[in-house]
């Protein structure tokens, strides 16, 4: 089973943050895990965040980002290309989506990215992550229980 993890659940992977168990323990039976090129730049982006906010220490946070890294190089996590189709998926789909849809151009990029290279389901616990999936053809799953309200 392939994986297509938005960048809050591939950093889970990596971390102890809440819910990081169930995330890990869908690792079990995947056969690879996916995001899109830009996630390497969000992941960078959490980091950051939790150095700021104090909660970790600034060692295992490179340490964790280190491995994120390298498993991106070694492809373990596949970064999917965001290709002219891609583009043109998001275009297509925020031109025909409701005026009231909250959508984030990088989710947006998730979702067209995981369409356009054949994923029927995507895996976060972005409240409007998850509720735009559909403008995509896409099943938005969390296992974690509650959404972040992001």
């Amino acid at each position: 089973m392939k994986l297509y993890f938005d960048s809050s659940y591939l950093f889970r992977v990596y971390s102890c943050e809440p819910g990081h168990e169930a995330v890990k323990e869908l690792l079990v039976r995947c056969t690879g895990l996916f995001s899109a090129w830009h996630a390497r730049a969000e992941f960078s982006a959490i980091v950051l965040r939790k150095r700021r906010e104090g909660r970790d220490s600034p060692e295992d946070l490179f340490e964790l980002h280190e491995q994120f890294l390298d498993e991106c190089r070694s492809g373990q996590v596949q970064l999917l290309p965001l290709t002219e189709n891609v583009f043109q998926a998001i275009e297509s789909a925020l031109r025909s989506a409701p005026g009231t849809t909250f959508l984030r151009a990088a989710d947006a990029m998730h979702l067209a990215c995981a369409a356009q290279h054949g994923f029927t389901e995507v895996y976060s616990n972005d409240r409007h992550f998850l509720a735009a999936a559909p403008l995509f053809g896409l099943k938005g799953i969390n296992i974690l229980g509650k959404d972040d309200p992001q």
